[in-house]
């Protein structure tokens, strides 16, 4: 009975906003070390005191994810941002005074996205991301199709005019993707091509319409669409849990009740 209720006290303290917080001020002073730590000269100056908060800093990440595996035990990785803050973590452990430096570094840097599992608005947005894969997969393909007939287009039409950006198929490829980009398409690309052929602003154009507007437009609303629904899926679980709670405290109330009840009826006898 006592060890459940140390496991309850547990369980609050990492669920607690405070201690949520508390990690998240350690992941973002991480972040700002990381970035000093780029400039040598200080970082030769103090390299000690780096030393020494970089070593504090994993320590508090480890003693959060031994609290989190001692709650929440085999059910923690059944969620994947716990699994991606434990790889995080542990090859950080493992790789710590090794000469993968390179590796070393890059876990360092990670740690700062960190930040998305600790704030649940970034976490909502990021899985609305890992949600539209699929839709972004299949506009993608479209995105393809595309860029390969007006690749044809242009290469036919001015392969001879500009040969180093619609010589063959390749080049046209990465030119529209400048031009996909809109980065110099206009004074680079476009003027002159036009001054040689004057409808060539239709094929830019058109282009631009479809690939960058609407194209795009397609990713982001399917992404804000699967934001939404998480929201609203996160909202009605929290309405759930509300209502659960309520239920929960007029069932102790009417225990109370009864046990007053019973204890007044056994005075009275």
């Amino acid at each position: 009975m006592e060890s459940g209720e140390k496991g309850i006290k547990l369980r609050h303290f990492v669920e607690h906003k405070g201690f949520s917080r508390f990690i998240l001020a350690v992941i973002l002073f991480n972040a700002v070390l990381i970035g000093i730590t780029t400039d040598e000269v200080i970082y030769e100056n103090y390299q000690s005191i780096f030393i020494f908060l970089d070593v504090l800093i994993l320590s508090i990440f480890t003693i959060e994810i031994i609290l989190k595996l001692v709650v929440y035990r085999h059910e923690f990785f059944k969620e994947g941002w716990n699994i991606f803050d434990f790889v995080i973590v542990f090859g950080s452990l493992v790789l710590y005074n090794t000469h993968f430096v390179g590796v070393l570094r890059i876990l360092r840097v990670l740690r700062v996205l960190r930040t998305i599992s600790i704030v649940p608005s970034l976490k909502r947005l990021t899985n609305s991301l890992f949600l539209a894969i699929p839709a972004i997969g299949s506009v993608t393909i479209l995105m393809g199709i595309i860029f390969y007939v007006y690749a044809i287009i242009g290469t036919s039409f001015f392969g001879d005019i500009s040969p180093e950006y619609f010589g063959d198929v390749d080049l046209s490829v990465l030119t529209l993707f400048q031009v996909f980009t809109l980065e110099s398409w206009a004074s680079g690309v476009f003027r002159p091509i036009f001054a040689e052929v004057t409808w060539s602003w239709l094929y830019f154009v058109s282009f631009i319409v479809v690939s960058t507007f609407i194209i795009l437009n397609l990713i982001v609303g399917e992404i804000v669409n699967n934001a939404q629904q998480l929201s609203e899926h996160a909202r009605q679980e929290s309405e759930d849990m509300q209502r659960v709670m309520n239920d929960l405290d007029e069932l102790k109330q009417m225990i109370r009740k009864q046990d007053h009840q019973h204890n007044k009826s056994n005075k009275t006898g």
